[in-house]
C-alpha cells in the first residue's frame, strides 16, 4: 500500500490546463497508456461526472477526440494509495483557491500511512508533487504546508518529521511555471477541452533529487520542459506574472473596446495595441515588487528582464491569450463575465499584498488602477451585449 508507481504521471484534476498537459504528455493522443491519468480532487462533483460518463472530449486542428477514463481516471490521492496507483510524479493544477485542499489531502495520504506501516526515508508515499497553476503562490503554500505537517505531528497523526522526514517531505514540492495554455467549452460530461500549442514548463523549487527526476519525466514523455536551476521559485512565477499580466490582463483591455465591443487579439495584436511604453511601466512596477520579496537582486535592472519578456510574447505573436479565448467563448454563449478571472486574480492581489506590505504606495496604487479599470471594461463588455441583438 501506498508504494509509488514508477514512472507513472498523475494529473489533478481533469480541468483546461490538466487536460492540456495529458493531450502534451500522450504526444496529441497518439501515445496513451496507463502511466499518464487524472486523479480526482476528493469530493469533486465535476470528477463524479466524469467518472459516470467514463470518457472526455478534445478537441484538437484534427478534429473531436473521446478519451476513454476508464483506465485513466482514478479517485483521490486515499484511493490511489489504496489500490497501489500513486503516481510518482502529481502536477497539481486546479484553480489556485483549491490548492490549499490539495496539499491537505497529501499530509492525510502520510498520516494514514504513518497510522498503518510508519514513515521512512526510503518509502515515502508521496509522489513528487509539482504545482503548476496560475499565480504567486508558491513562498505561502509552502509555508503553509510546513505548518499543516506541524500541527499532524503536534495532534499525533505524524511522528516528529526532523531533522530528517522534514526536508525530504518539503522536498517533493516543486512549482511548475507554465505558459502551457488551454481552454474548456461547457460543463461536465458533454465539456470539449481544446489544448493550447506546447508552451514550456519550468520547473523550480523542491530538492535537487526530486527536481532533477520531475524533469526527466517529463521530458521522455513529449513535454517542453526546463529546469530553473539558478532562479527560486518566486522569481520565476514574477517573470512569468509578466508575461501573463501583459497576454492576459491587457490582452483583456485590449479586446474590449472603450465602447464595450469585443474583439479577438492575438499576442502580436496586444503588443502593438498597447505599446511598449505601457508593458514596461507595468514590468517596473513588478520588478520593484520583485526586489521587496528578494525574487530579483536589490541591485538588479528592470531593463533586460522586461525586454526577455518582451522577446518571449513576440516569439508567440501569433497566439491568442487564454483569457480572450475564455471571453470569447463565454461571449459566443451569451453569458456575461462581470468580474475578474481568478487567472489574473491570482497574479494581481498577490501583487498588491506583497507592494502594501513593503510600503510601496505608488506600486499599490498602480495594480489597484489596473484592477479597476479591467473590471469598468468588462462592465463596458455586458453593458454591450445587452444592446446588441443576437442571432436570428
Amino acid at each position: 500500500m501506498g508504494q509509488l508507481a514508477r514512472g507513472s504521471i498523475g494529473i489533478l484534476p481533469a480541468g483546461a490546463l490538466g487536460v492540456s498537459f495529458y493531450y502534451h504528455l500522450t504526444r496529441s493522443l497518439a501515445a496513451q497508456d496507463d502511466s499518464v491519468f487524472f486523479v480526482e480532487r476528493a469530493g469533486s462533483r465535476s470528477a463524479a461526472t466524469l467518472r459516470n460518463a467514463g470518457r472526455l472530449q478534445i478537441l484538437d486542428a484534427k478534429g473531436s477526440h473521446r478519451v476513454d477514463l476508464s483506465t485513466r481516471l482514478h479517485g483521490d490521492l486515499e484511493a490511489c494509495s489504496r489500490e497501489g496507483r500513486l503516481p510518482e510524479l502529481l502536477l497539481v493544477c486546479p484553480n489556485p483557491d483549491q490548492l490549499l485542499p490539495s496539499l491537505s489531502a497529501c499530509v492525510g495520504l502520510l498520516e494514514t500511512a504513518h497510522s498503518r506501516q510508519g514513515l521512512t526515508l526510503d518509502d515515502l508515499p508521496l509522489p513528487a508533487l509539482a504545482l503548476c497553476s496560475n499565480g504567486i503562490y508558491f513562498q505561502r503554500i509552502r509555508q503553509v504546508f510546513i505548518e499543516k505537517l506541524e500541527e499532524a505531528t503536534l495532534m499525533g497523526r505524524l511522528p516528529d518529521l526532523w531533522p530528517h522526514l522534514m526536508p525530504r517531505i518539503v522536498g517533493k514540492l516543486l512549482r511548475g511555471v507554465t505558459i502551457q495554455t488551454g481552454i474548456r467549452d461547457g460543463e461536465g460530461a458533454e465539456a470539449q477541452y481544446s489544448p493550447g500549442p506546447p508552451g514550456v514548463t519550468k520547473i523550480a523549487g523542491g530538492d535537487t533529487a526530486t527536481r532533477h527526476r520531475a524533469h526527466a519525466l517529463l521530458r521522455e514523455r513529449g513535454l517542453h520542459v526546463e529546469l530553473a536551476e539558478g532562479a527560486t521559485p518566486t522569481r520565476v512565477e514574477f517573470d512569468k506574472a509578466m508575461v501573463n499580466l501583459v497576454a492576459n490582463l491587457l490582452g483583456q483591455l485590449s479586446a474590449i473596446g472603450e465602447d464595450g465591443r469585443f474583439t479577438v487579439v492575438t499576442i502580436g495584436d496586444v503588443l502593438r495595441i498597447v505599446g511598449a511604453a505601457r508593458i514596461r511601466s507595468l514590468g517596473e512596477r513588478v520588478v520593484e515588487i520583485g526586489r521587496a520579496v528578494r525574487a530579483y537582486g536589490a541591485e538588479e535592472s528592470a531593463g533586460p528582464i522586461i525586454e526577455e519578456v518582451i522577446a518571449n510574447l513576440r516569439e508567440h505573436s501569433a497566439h491568442i491569450p487564454s483569457s480572450v479565448q475564455w471571453l470569447d467563448l463565454r461571449q459566443g454563449r451569451g453569458e456575461p463575465v462581470r468580474e475578474i478571472s481568478p487567472t489574473e486574480l491570482w497574479l494581481l492581489d498577490p501583487l498588491i499584498h506583497y507592494a502594501r506590505s513593503a510600503d510601496l504606495q505608488e506600486a499599490v496604487h498602480y495594480f489597484e488602477s489596473l484592477k479597476r479599470e479591467i473590471q469598468s471594461r468588462l462592465a463596458k463588455l455586458v453593458v454591450n451585449a445587452r444592446q446588441t441583438p443576437g442571432p436570428t
